[in-house]
């Protein structure tokens, strides 16, 4: 039986890295697979984008309001249509945007269509709280893997601060992908603690 994998890290653990690095195992090998990516998440536009400076066009853009598994089984079908390999991987990047429905339809792509699903994702946002995708993955994924990152200080990084002009902020929306304003990094508890006592913010509320 093929399974839902959920990979989790703080940002700058290499998730969109080693999903590429999969990508390329599995095409080395003669073997085809979709990449995909829930397009909220405006980085890189419909690119996977690695810190490493590698990116790779996704096969699926994923909205909202569309079924994960419909627009799969359609992509698959015009990819046998035109080849004699079929698909062996679904690799979702950015999965923590996904839906909790989405989510359930990763899980049937696994169990009922036969093709593992790989997804790659963050468990929370700078307030600490959980994406619904994350969430639901967290509940139903056949496997979790963390993919680890260090502090500034040395120790394992577990929380996404977000940085605006230069300073930590701790209110407003859940989501805002990286840019010219909004940027993230990677913090210990203790330094999230220490940043967010000297802004007067009480994430965990």
């Amino acid at each position: 039986m093929a399974k839902l994998y959920f990979r989790h890290g703080a940002m700058n653990s290499g998730k969109s890295t080693a999903l590429l690095q999969v990508a390329h195992n599995y095409e080395e090998r003669g073997q085809a697979v979709v990449l995909a990516k829930p397009n909220i998440d405006s980085k890189g536009d419909q690119a996977i984008v690695s810190r490493l400076g590698v990116e790779r066009s996704v096969d699926l853009l994923i909205h909202p309001d569309e079924n994960l598994r419909v627009e799969f089984t359609l992509l698959r079908n015009e990819h046998n249509a035109r080849s004699n390999s079929p698909i062996s991987c679904l690799l979702i990047d950015e999965a923590q945007f996904l839906t909790r429905n989405q989510v359930n339809q990763a899980l049937e792509i696994a169990v009922l269509d036969g093709v593992p699903v790989l997804a790659y994702g963050i468990r929370t946002d700078f307030q600490t709280r959980g994406f619904p995708g994350s969430i639901r993955l967290l509940e139903i994924a056949h496997s979790l893997e963390e993919l680890k990152t260090i502090c500034r200080c040395g120790k394992k990084a577990m929380f996404n601060a977000r940085k605006a002009g230069g300073r930590f902020i701790f209110d407003g929306d859940q989501v805002a992908i990286d840019g010219d304003v909004v940027t993230y990094e990677s913090l210990c508890p203790s330094c999230y603690f220490k940043e967010s006592d000297s802004a007067g913010a009480s994430p965990l509320d």
